[in-house]
């Protein structure tokens, strides 16, 4: 081949290289992400139609969820049924509806305080799988599928049951490990509606992977379970790996029970709790839910940095076999429970209406604090349907 041919195809090769890296980093820039003020647009700015957005925002006001404004008087109707239930962390009274829309990274619409702090629920398990999925990227725990008891050694999971808990079946709810945690018995948690004491205590256990049940004892269990593998409080894990660098407010806070010090390493630490069942759990404001949200959005980069590995946000939000709707302490729409919404949005949810929903599809994060969980569906309906379809 003529050296004048060769010389053609490199400059040929080497032009194409450099256009497709100059538009890679240009499409890579134009990725926005909030620094300490988050930007602004308006709906028209961001592809969505003004009239159909304010019609949702008034739908959300008028959809205030009925719980009680006292949390504690909520927590105690809604448990009553459970044994010996009592409230064992910090409590507050909530806000009135909050929320926010993010399309393509900015603010195009919100309601409410978003700047008030409060409790979070279960939407709490969210973040506490983020933990999780933190210590497997970071290798201190090899694989899911590895048996917990292969890390944590006291008697939380001895026995011909207990023992073949995998980190997978606490993450999808589907363990049904067997005892009592800080004085909470797995049983006592959202009993059956037939039966008594003497039943639940003596029921056959399923086989772990098998059979998805929603329990607080065993979600707390997980939290207890990660403290021992960081063998560093989770909320310091959490903010320095994740909430710090996504530039989220000092004003969030992650608590546990008042029983629920334990000693690592010589130092009393506390075990939080996965929710707020008891007391407890993350209290934070909804500008804070939303830049977690926006990072899940982005699949774990936020500004060039992978904080949490694509990987994770994958299996985080995959169906699992017990419960389709269900990942890692993520719910997915895979049933169209929102109908007319994809079955590809997933979310955090929490008693009393907190939500934190992830749509790839739209480029869109919605935060709603404080909704009627019956009409989530219709609301992400109609924030969906205000895109421009064009």
């Amino acid at each position: 081949m003529k050296p004048v041919i060769i010389m053609k195809k490199i400059t040929y090769y080497f032009t194409t290289f450099l256009l497709l890296f100059i538009y890679a980093a240009a499409t890579a820039q134009s990725i926005y992400y909030p620094d300490t003020a988050w930007q602004s647009k308006t709906p028209q700015q961001a592809g969505m139609n003004q009239t159909k957005v304010d019609s949702a925002i008034a739908f959300a006001l008028r959809s205030e969820n009925k719980v009680e404004k006292d949390l504690r008087i909520a927590n105690l109707r809604s448990y009553a049924r459970e044994p010996g239930y009592a409230i064992n962390g910090p409590m507050k009274e909530r806000g009135g509806p909050a929320g926010l829309v993010i399309k393509n990274g900015y603010i195009v619409a919100q309601w409410g305080d978003v700047k008030r702090v409060d409790m979070t629920f279960s939407a709490t398990k969210s973040y506490l799988s983020t933990v999780a999925g933190l210590a497997v990227d970071d290798g201190l725990i090899r694989s899911v599928h590895d048996r917990v008891s292969n890390y944590v050694w006291d008697d939380s999971y001895t026995g011909q049951h207990n023992s073949t808990i995998t980190w997978e079946h606490l993450l999808n709810q589907s363990s049904d490990w067997s005892g009592s945690l800080f004085g909470l018995h797995d049983w006592a948690d959202r009993p059956p509606r037939e039966g008594g004491i003497d039943d639940w205590k003596n029921r056959k256990l399923q086989e772990p992977g098998t059979v998805f049940k929603y329990n607080d004892v065993r979600v707390n269990l997980l939290a207890y379970s990660l403290l021992q593998v960081y063998r560093k409080p989770l909320p310091v894990i959490l903010k320095e790996k994740v909430m710090d660098p996504i530039g989220a407010s000092t004003t969030w806070r992650w608590y546990g029970y008042d029983n629920t010090f334990v000693n690592i390493d010589g130092i009393m630490m506390q075990s939080v709790s996965g929710g707020g069942h008891h007391g407890g759990g993350i209290f934070i404001n909804t500008l804070d839910h939303a830049r977690f949200g926006l990072l899940f959005l982005r699949k774990g980069k936020w500004k060039g940095k992978q904080l949490l590995s694509e990987k994770w946000i994958s299996e985080a939000h995959k169906p699992s076999v017990p419960n389709k709707e269900y990942g890692y302490m993520w719910w997915m729409n895979t049933t169209q429970k929102w109908k007319d919404v994809s079955p590809e949005v997933y979310y955090a949810a929490g008693f009393g209406g907190n939500y934190i929903v992830v749509d790839n599809e739209h480029d869109l994060v919605v935060v709603a604090r404080w909704m009627d969980d019956s009409k989530m569906g219709e609301f992400m309906k109609m924030i969906i349907s205000s895109i421009d379809k064009k």
